[in-house]
């Protein structure tokens, strides 16, 4: 987290007081808006000439997640213009990633099942919900969600290359130019597997997070990109062993039918009880 604030145009209405991340695609700041002195996170897009798509994608993060009412999600405010391009205004719950979370509770030895539990719970009941709203992620991994270091809350964000369709066909393309993070990608986002996308992708993901977050490394630690493609739909990842015994394969089973319906199941079907075995 940097405190030190890079210098940027005045955000008509805003204070900001802290830059939260910088990325080669996104800097995000925390800020004051002050006719109410409401905290907020605004997230603004790094280059000073974004292309079309860019921010076709960054308006639809916000067109989407202004129409969802779940509580596990970050809620946007209001989408305004700046410099060429916009500022996509959010609430700000004191959160910061899962994956900055865990690696901190991990070098403090601190990490406990019992956190990991309530958070799979939230996580599910977060999928759930977008099931409802017939809204696919497609890009669920720790960076995107953020948990509140001191109550616990956890919440998804990034919902810029979400679908509104209950399903999807997914083309051929380079593994370099896939939608979404191939370390975290469901086999069918491949396109490879001759099937269209819906919502049991984002529990694939869902899956490797939890994996993740159990083990402390991803299933397939892979930096090549064909052979991350080939792992997804070909390789079994190491067994977690006895650490709980909590077992993902459910949520991580190439075969989409083989996935737990944790959405859409009907009442019993949506208990994160099918991602976790004690």
């Amino acid at each position: 987290m940097n405190t030190a604030v890079e210098p940027m145009d005045k955000l008509l209405n805003y204070r900001i007081s802290e830059q939260l991340y910088a990325g080669s695609r996104t800097l995000v700041y925390r800020a004051i808006r002050e006719a109410d002195q409401l905290p907020v996170v605004i997230k603004l897009l790094q280059q000073e000439y974004p292309t079309f798509n860019e921010l076709l994608l960054f308006r639809n993060q916000y067109t989407i997640a202004k129409n969802l009412d779940l509580p596990g999600i970050v809620h946007p405010y209001s989408l305004e213009a700046y410099r060429n391009s916009y500022a996509l205004v959010m609430e700000d719950f004191g959160g910061i990633s899962l994956k900055d979370w865990l690696n901190q509770k991990i070098e403090s030895n601190q990490y406990t099942l019992t956190e990991f539990l309530d958070i799979a719970i939230a996580l599910s009941n977060t999928l759930d919900g977008l099931y409802r709203h017939r809204v696919i992620h497609k890009d669920i991994k720790p960076a995107n969600i953020l948990i509140n270091p001191e109550t616990k809350q956890v919440k998804l964000i990034d919902f810029s290359i979400a679908s509104l369709l209950p399903r999807e066909t997914q083309e051929i393309y380079s593994p370099n130019v896939l939608e979404g993070t191939l370390a975290y990608l469901s086999p069918e986002q491949t396109g490879r597997m001759n099937r269209g996308i819906d919502y049991r992708s984002d529990y694939y993901s869902l899956g490797v997070t939890f994996y993740e977050l159990l083990a402390g490394h991803l299933p397939f630690p892979s930096n090549d990109p064909m052979e991350l493609v080939h792992c997804h739909i070909a390789k079994q990842p190491e067994q977690l062993g006895d650490r709980g015994q909590v077992v993902t394969e459910r949520s991580r089973s190439r075969s989409v039918f083989d996935r737990r319906s944790g959405a859409g199941g009907g009442g019993k079907k949506r208990s994160p009880k099918f991602f976790v075995r004690l």
